[in-house]
C-alpha cells in the first residue's frame, strides 16, 4: 500500500468516526443547529440533576489545585498574542504566495459551556481548553501549509504528530521528488495567488 493510499484510508476512517459521532448525538438526545446545541427536555432535566455545586467542586479539587489555578489561566495572554499574530500572518502573506487560507472556525469550537451538568467553573475551564487547543491546532495548520509551500521535505528521522500535508512531502534525499513536488505546489499557488483577502475571514 502506498502512502497516498494510506492517507485516503485515514480520511475514510475519519468519515466513519464522524458517522459514529452523529449516532452518539441521537443516543444522548441532542442536535447541533447553527452552532447551537439543542437537547431534548428530558436530557436537560437529567443534566441539571447531575450538576455539582461550585463549593463542593472546589472542595473536591483540593487546596493546591485551587492555589495554582492562576498559573494555568495566565497562559491566556501568550495564546491571544499567538492568535493575533498567526491570523495577521496568513491574512497578509497567504494571498501573496498563493497558499490556501486556513478557516479559523474549522479549528476553534467553543460549545461545551452549553452542557447543563457543568457548573460555572467547569464551563469556564471548557471554554478555556476549547480555545487553547483549537488555537494551537489552527496555528499548526497555518505553519503546516507554510512548510508545505517552502520546504516540502520529510525529515530523516521519524517524528510524531505531523500535520496532514507532511505525508505528501518529498522523501528525505529524493532530489527528483522535491523538484516534482515544488512544480506541483507552484501550479497550485499560481491558481490562488492574488485572490481576495476577504476569503481568509470566511466562517470566522
Amino acid at each position: 500500500m502506498t502512502i497516498d493510499e494510506m492517507i485516503d484510508r485515514i480520511r475514510a476512517l475519519e468519515d466513519e468516526i464522524n458517522q459514529t459521532i452523529d449516532k452518539k448525538r441521537q443516543q444522548f438526545n441532542y442536535q447541533v443547529q447553527q452552532k447551537r446545541v439543542r437537547f431534548e427536555q428530558a436530557a436537560k432535566t437529567h443534566h441539571r440533576q447531575l450538576k455539582t455545586g461550585i463549593f463542593r467542586y472546589l472542595i473536591a479539587s483540593g487546596f493546591l489545585s485551587v492555589l495554582f489555578a492562576p498559573v494555568v489561566y495566565m497562559l491566556i495572554f501568550p495564546l491571544v498574542i499567538l492568535d493575533v499574530f498567526v491570523t495577521i500572518y496568513q491574512f497578509v502573506c497567504f494571498p501573496i504566495y498563493g497558499i490556501e487560507p486556513v478557516k479559523r472556525a474549522h479549528f476553534i469550537a467553543i460549545d461545551r459551556h452549553q452542557l447543563g451538568y457543568l457548573n460555572l467553573i467547569q464551563k469556564f475551564n471548557c471554554i478555556y481548553c476549547g480555545y487553547a487547543n483549537g488555537l494551537l491546532a489552527y496555528a499548526r495548520e497555518i505553519a503546516g501549509r507554510s512548510e508545505e509551500h517552502w520546504c516540502p521535505i520529510k525529515h530523516a528521522r521519524r517524528i510524531k504528530g505531523q500535520h496532514r500535508g507532511y505525508w505528501s512531502f518529498a522523501e528525505f534525499g529524493d532530489a527528483d521528488g522535491l523538484i516534482s513536488k515544488e512544480t506541483e505546489i507552484t501550479n497550485k499557488s499560481d491558481t490562488r495567488r492574488g485572490k481576495d483577502w476577504t476569503e481568509h475571514s470566511g466562517d470566522n
